[in-house]
């Protein structure tokens, strides 16, 4: 008994030491946020949809483990994966110094400036001075509530708990301007009917300190396997073709920035 007793345990000891490799078969549980579109959204019958949720697919087919898909509310994103809730963050995460002090990143998936919108010709400039008390929108706990605290410090800064709301509030006149990634703004309102009169407001905001340097999947610090597995597959994915065939799916430019 006692030898048997030795056997498991040294089996459970091994188990532990195997829990920093990529299994093939296992789940793997992927944390979105299904409110982000394009890259994510959730259709009338509950499907998720989105350039997020076909890249999670994607992976998850070239690791050959089955993706679960967790849905997780922005702001509570990392705490649910240093929680344990799901394995991996999928979903437009920008790579930033502050994130990397709680999480590990694989290298970027994309990478695409932020923007302010406002109506065309506001009557402001999209400058601390212009903005100054000026009511601007931001989803809350992202890198765009960073930069705006930081470069508008004068305006009334206003924190959502998704984009579309931001988006539901600056059309009907509640805000003054909103800052966000511009693809996403483009995307998932300018381009669409209730955008219509609303227009970017100055250029690209140039704040990597804030921004970062791109999108990436986030991973618990001890899960340095399952990053370099996922950014593997991230490379491949962008070299056979399979990025551009997903990325024209949903954009009309090629959104992964600069090598």
């Amino acid at each position: 008994m006692k030898f048997q007793k030795l056997i498991h345990l040294g089996v459970a000891a091994v188990l532990m030491l195997a829990g920093n490799t990529v299994q093939a078969g296992d789940a793997l549980r992927v944390g979105v946020e299904g409110a982000y579109p394009p890259f994510s959204w959730k259709e009338a019958d509950g499907t998720l949809k989105g350039f997020d949720i076909d890249f999670a697919h994607e992976v998850c087919k070239r690791l050959n483990r089955e993706c679960v898909l967790v849905e997780q509310e922005w702001d509570g994103m990392i705490p649910a994966l240093l929680a344990k809730k799901f394995d991996t963050i999928i979903a437009s995460m920008s790579i930033t110094e502050e994130r990397k002090k709680k999480v590990d990143f694989t290298v970027k998936y994309y990478n695409t400036p932020a923007k302010l919108v406002a109506k065309k010709n506001p009557g402001f400039e999209g400058t601390a001075a212009g903005l100054n008390g000026k009511r601007l929108g931001v989803q809350r706990a992202t890198t765009h509530q960073c930069s705006a605290e930081k470069l508008y410090p004068g305006a009334e800064l206003v924190l959502y708990g998704t984009q579309e709301e931001v988006w539901q509030d600056l059309a009907s006149g509640r805000l003054d301007a909103q800052l966000s990634d511009s693809l996403q703004a483009y995307e998932g309102f300018l381009a669409l009917d209730a955008g219509k009169g609303f227009d970017f407001l100055g250029g690209a905001i140039d704040d990597i300190e804030c921004q970062g340097v791109g999108a990436g999947f986030a991973v618990r610090k001890q899960d340095s396997a399952l990053r370099d597995a996922l950014s593997k597959a991230i490379g491949d994915i962008r070299a056979d073709g399979s990025y551009k065939v997903m990325n024209d799916k949903y954009f009309p430019v090629d959104i992964y920035g600069a090598d």
